[in-house]
């Protein structure tokens, strides 16, 4: 299924990010988890987000419009990539304030290896988009590269998030339409 999407803009702060009426539902997820790439088996537009074998390219809030009612925003991936420390300050900052204060926020989709699990920065994300009553999916990503047994196991490491994860993979598609599914009810 290719649905109706656009880049819109990039943003460095909550405050340059458009003033709409779009529910917005955040991708977040370390810096290597496959954003990006997440972003476009979504939307069934290759190309449509800049993907890198990079860690750390997304720098920015980039938005994207979804049909009439709804918005992506790819936010900056944290750990991983090699940045400067300054760099890596200014983008935790801004991510900071638009998980924090950013009106038209929704839901957060934390994207998490499947084959790492859950860290104390998914534990601290969770937290933050509990404490603001915003919906919180999970997706384990890279599922394609695990066999039966380590499914089982990837999926008990998430317990410490109280939610069960979409296992899904950009590859092989796999859990993508369930995903895609639950982005679209939060638009109504």
């Amino acid at each position: 299924m290719k649905l109706e999407a656009q880049f819109v803009t990039s943003a460095f702060s909550a405050s340059e990010c458009p003033r709409w009426k779009r529910a917005e539902v955040a991708l977040a997820g370390r810096s290597n988890v496959g954003k990006s790439s997440l972003l476009n088996a979504l939307t069934g537009i290759k190309g449509l987000a800049r993907t890198s074998k990079t860690p750390g390219r997304t720098q920015s809030i980039n938005l994207f419009s979804v049909g009439a009612s709804l918005a992506l925003a790819d936010l900056p991936g944290y750990g991983y990539a090699k940045m400067p420390e300054r760099v890596a300050q200014r983008i935790a900052a801004s991510m900071t304030e638009y998980l924090e204060t950013r009106e038209n926020l929704a839901a957060l989709v934390m994207l998490v290896d499947s084959r790492r699990g859950p860290a104390n920065e998914e534990l601290q994300l969770a937290e933050i988009v509990r404490a603001r009553g915003l919906t919180l999916i999970v997706a384990g990503t890279k599922c394609d590269k695990l066999n039966r047994s380590e499914r089982s196991r990837a999926i008990a490491s998430f317990k410490p998030l109280g939610i069960e994860p979409i296992l899904c993979s950009s590859s092989n598609s796999e859990g993508i339409e369930e995903l895609r599914r639950r982005i679209l009810k939060i638009a109504g």
